[in-house]
């Protein structure tokens, strides 16, 4: 891998990859793997850098669901036109890819799968030795701002750079990504490229995003992870959704995969009015299994104990003192003197805690964007576009919906090397 931030290169290349993130990196590696002349332009100073903080700065590869009809019922109704590029390149693959290349793995809830190190640096690394040993040329701090077009208009015929200067292909492959985290580089410039040249292009818009609450008293428990949440939906009264999974506390709402999972239609529902959540903290106890275990701490284990702190055991213990106030429950009383009433009241509590939704946070915290090319004008045999036969479309360009686990990253895998090894 040659890294420049000067124009060096040959008349015409094979093939230019615009956009140094996942699915940019994968396909160019993949193409010069097979023998092409590749030149990678990244607009920062350096390739990756969303990729580096996903999952946390772990990095979820992907989901260990090695059925590919099952696992491509996670992208709705997308099923159907990436059959075809999953059928050539899925989980299993990308398995083999990182495991070939010694960065072992490993497998969590929801069959999320990680690098055994926790860190997005290994995965990094297995990319930039891939077409670093296929000897692809990149250019940092290239800022591409505009598509050639061929004298006839037919096909691509190269990119023009911030700096006036202009650099010729056979092939373009754009994997510029969306609207997400902006600060990395994904600033929706391929949109508009995009459209220029003829392509119907979907407006992107923040999707799996964290949330913003109402209720203050979030901010005090900034960082908890509650492992397996219950997430209930409802406007006007009316339940709307729910989901199960990992959920985190942020200094302004809530996050964590089922959060990001439903934030889309949380969204949707905000443009009628208000949204509710209600939060189940213990949905492994039914209202019955929870009444016993209270009577057993009220009445046993700490009888002569004040309730403010009965419950640390019961709840993690920096949610104790919420729960404790909104419970409404003289913190000071002595738990044998709490009476049914009130503790039929504190399961209600613990069940359905309520929040009050505020708005979605924007595109600089989302984790991906929907929106993107429409996905009729893509040939998923190629990744190559249905206008121009020497434009490959690839990742966060495409109008593609998914949630989190892993999925992202895999249609990074996927799309980026049915590119590489179709130009």
């Amino acid at each position: 891998m040659k890294v420049s931030s000067t124009q060096s290169e040959p008349i015409i290349w094979d093939v230019v990859v615009i956009g140094g993130g996942p699915a940019g990196m994968m396909a160019a590696g993949r193409a010069a793997e097979r023998g092409a002349k590749v030149l990678l332009l990244e607009k920062n100073d350096s390739l990756g850098k969303k990729l580096l903080i996903t999952g946390g700065g772990r990095c979820n590869v992907t989901n260990a669901e090695f059925d590919t009809r099952k696992l491509l019922q996670k992208f709705k109704d997308n099923d159907k036109y990436l059959f075809s590029a999953f059928s050539q390149w899925s989980v299993q693959e990308t398995l083999d890819f990182f495991h070939l290349k010694k960065m072992e793995t490993k497998v969590e809830k929801e069959q999320r799968v990680f690098p055994i190190t926790n860190s997005a640096q290994s995965v990094w690394s297995v990319l930039v030795e891939y077409i670093k040993e296929h000897t692809v040329t990149v250019l940092s701090h290239s800022t591409v701002t505009d598509l050639i077009l061929s004298e006839d208009t037919k096909t691509i015929a190269g990119v023009k750079l911030k700096n006036k200067k202009e650099i010729h292909a056979r092939s373009v492959v754009l994997a510029t990504g969306g609207i997400s985290r902006p600060e990395t580089g994904s600033t929706g410039d391929g949109y508009t490229w995009l459209k220029k040249i003829g392509h119907t292009v979907i407006e992107p818009e923040p999707s799996l995003v964290p949330i913003a609450i109402k209720d203050t008293w979030v901010k005090r428990v900034a960082g908890l992870a509650l492992p397996n949440a219950k997430i209930t939906l409802f406007q006007n009264g009316v339940k709307q959704d729910m989901k199960k999974g990992k959920m985190l506390f942020t200094h302004v709402g809530l996050s964590g995969p089922v959060i990001l999972n439903m934030s889309k239609d949380i969204g949707e529902l905000l443009k009628y009015g208000e949204v509710v959540i209600s939060l189940d903290i213990l949905p492994e106890l039914d209202p019955g299994a929870l009444n016993t275990k209270l009577q057993e701490i009220f009445r046993s284990e700490h009888n002569n104990k004040k309730f403010k702190n009965a419950l640390s055991g019961l709840v993690p213990s920096s949610l104790a003192p919420i729960i404790v106030e909104l419970s409404g429950i003289d913190s000071e009383i002595q738990c044998n003197s709490i009476t049914r009433e009130q503790r039929v009241n504190l399961i209600q509590l613990l069940k359905n805690i309520p929040l009050q939704v505020d708005h979605l946070l924007g595109e600089e915290k989302a984790i991906i964007t929907s929106g993107g090319v429409v996905l009729d004008e893509v040939d998923f045999k190629t990744m190559c576009s249905r206008l121009f036969p020497n434009l490959y479309l690839i990742g966060d360009i495409l109008n593609i919906d998914r949630p989190s686990g892993g999925y992202s990253l895999q249609l990074c895998w996927t799309t980026g090397y049915v590119a590489g090894n179709s130009i």
